[in-house]
């Protein structure tokens, strides 16, 4: 190790997972005065300010075009403040239910953590979604109050505002001199402005709901996962052991706040460690990149899988032209890592390269590899102290195998796929799925979480991960839903059915291919493939939208009427289709037709 190197956060995995206990993690943080309880707020903002650091920088942020604009820890505390009041003013109550949808812009942030600091929960958006994804969440979650800008609000709400009965404000960031005159919009900046920058945090049990993150499904509409403000012990220590952050860093995470990782460790994370966070607004571009941790002396990096293998295509020659020599360690998620990305990133920054695993449901990460262990270039890494993860066997219907007590089977043998399942009980679990509490139940068994992805382990206890085992599509580090895509094609004038898989690729993971078949009468040709692309692309937004589609005849289903997705995907991949005992027969085809009809 160079010695100009800080030792690791973890020291010996093996020791810290013997004497582990989460009380030890709660022990970095400080509670709210006078036993109050936790909030994420005062935790990653506050309490910086009450122990004499408000005059260090907290978040940096790169505009496209621009110098930097830093905030310092005086500064997010006293503009919070101002955010919290604001939504008093506004008639909002703790626990209402607050949304983002914009792009990585400094009030975002504030927005965020005013929201949390006031009581209300959370909810991020991706600004990159079409309308209907939006209206979709809005109405789900029943969103009180948006927060964006006045692009975003003319180009995808306006229309549907009157469409979306739950929402009471519209938050506009920025200039508004469009002419709007609805009651429900009002100027960000001024309300700010007009705001007390005094505020006090209410008493916060841990267990009060502060983040609803949405997770789309294989089936149905997204499932909204409830997360709490004692979830801050798992987004401190996971930054700890995982990311290794300490004081004196500069943080990068490139992940979008409109998604989980954004959130956990876009914002609550690495404030939480009192370090100063980079945000960029601008999207990836090597070169802009590179500079970037040049001249920021970025000293830990948070990123995916996409911008590594987009990285790889223009070549170490670009990484050469610039310095990096702040560079401690840079770790990966949203998706496998490839063995092949993991070497080419350690031989190109000469730092380590971490995958790591979560879900939205976990709430942080889970299993990871650790600056303090060698890595497995494609291992997911290992569960961290605290975290007991297992795989469990599934029998041939999918479901997880249990004996006459109902008690899962615990794989043993090591290299055996299963299910990857956490044993419950950690601080950022999820603690519902919004109005679904039959779904929550469904995904524990015996004191077992189930991922629902599928995984195996080694001789050493490195997790590697196998495939999902359903048909969420991760693209770009972003997870698609093939339901609410298939919903929207559907929409289309000339589309009866559709089916959407994710297709591999080499840079964003996978692209979401569509299969449809069309009404009667319908002439296909190229003026029709365009306006469906387009259509899609209007209606959920190009990260969401197919990137091919197809149009077939028909469409595999079971028996009982369900598209079988599986079936696509093996047949576009040249793959064994497995058992197919459910499909649905062609004379069984032509009577559903009929009926149809």
């Amino acid at each position: 190790m160079a010695p100009h190197l800080p030792a690791p956060n973890l020291g010996d995995y093996e020791t810290a997972r013997e004497s582990f206990q989460w009380d030890q993690a709660w022990s970095g943080l400080d509670g709210l005065p006078d036993g109050a309880g936790v909030n994420i707020t005062y935790e990653a903002v506050d309490r910086h300010m009450r122990a004499g650091r408000g005059d260090k920088v907290a978040l940096r942020w790169l505009p496209r075009r621009g110098d930097p604009v830093d905030l310092t820890y005086a500064d997010l505390t006293e503009r919070t403040n101002r955010f919290a009041n604001a939504l008093a003013t506004l008639g909002c109550r703790p626990g209402a239910r607050i949304a983002t949808l914009a792009g990585r812009v400094p009030d975002l942030y504030v927005a965020a953590l005013g929201t949390l600091k006031a009581g209300a929960v959370f909810t991020p958006l991706f600004s990159a979604f079409g309308p209907e994804p939006i209206r979709q969440r809005i109405d789900l979650g029943s969103i009180e109050v948006l927060v964006t800008t006045p692009r975003l609000f003319k180009s995808k709400v306006r229309a549907q505002l009157d469409e979306l009965h739950s929402i009471r404000h519209v938050l506009l960031i920025g200039t508004t001199d469009d002419g709007f005159d609805d009651p429900r919009l009002h100027n960000l900046d001024t309300l700010l402005t007009s705001a007390d920058p005094e505020y006090t945090i209410a008493p916060t049990p841990a267990e009060t709901p502060a983040l609803l993150h949405f997770t789309s499904g294989t089936t149905g509409k997204p499932k909204g996962a409830v997360h709490v403000h004692g979830a801050v012990v798992t987004h401190y220590y996971t930054g700890s052991v995982v990311l290794d952050l300490q004081p004196d860093d500069v943080f990068w995470c490139t992940a979008d706040p409109g998604w989980v990782t954004g959130t956990s460790y876009g914002i609550i994370s690495p404030l939480t460690h009192g370090l100063t966070s980079i945000i960029d607004e601008g999207d990836f571009e090597a070169e802009r990149w590179y500079s970037t941790l040049e001249e920021q002396r970025v000293t830990v990096w948070y990123t995916a899988p996409t911008a590594i293998r987009m990285m790889m295509r223009v070549g170490e020659e670009a990484v050469a032209a610039h310095s990096h020599a702040s560079l401690r360690l840079m770790a990966s998620v949203g998706e496998p890592l490839n063995p092949e990305a993991v070497v080419w990133a350690r031989n190109a920054f000469g730092v380590p390269v971490l995958d790591n695993w979560w879900q939205t449901e976990t709430g942080g990460i889970m299993i990871a590899n650790y600056r303090s262990m060698d890595v497995r270039p494609g291992s997911m890494g290992r569960p961290l102290p605290g975290i007991e993860a297992g795989i469990l066997a599934r029998n041939q219907f999918g479901d997880i195998e249990l004996d006459g007590d109902g008690k899962p089977t615990v794989i043993t043998d090591t290299g055996t796929s299963g299910e990857l399942a956490l044993r419950a009980g950690w601080p950022s679990m999820f603690r519902g799925y919004l109005n679904q509490r039959e779904r929550y139940d469904k995904a524990f068994v015996d004191g077992w979480y189930c991922s629902g992805d599928l995984a195996r382990v080694d001789d050493d206890g490195y997790f590697w991960f196998v495939g999902r085992g359903d048909d969420v599509i991760k693209s770009a580090g972003h997870l698609i839903g093939p339901f609410e895509v298939e919903s929207a094609l559907i929409e289309h004038p000339s589309v009866t059915e559709a089916g959407v898989i994710g297709k591999p690729d080499d840079t964003v993971g996978e692209i979401v291919k569509a299969f449809v078949t069309l009404r009667p009468g319908i002439t296909i040709d190229n003026d029709l493939r365009t306006d469906l692309m387009k259509h899609a692309r209007m209606r959920l937004g190009a990260a969401v939208a197919p990137r091919e589609i197809e149009i077939v005849d028909s469409l595999p289903h079971t028996r009982s009427g369900k598209i079988m997705r599986r079936l696509l995907k093996a047949r576009e991949l040249g793959l064994d289709e497995g058992d197919i005992s459910t499909l649905e027969t062609q004379d069984q085809a032509l009577e559903r037709d009929e009926n149809d009809r």
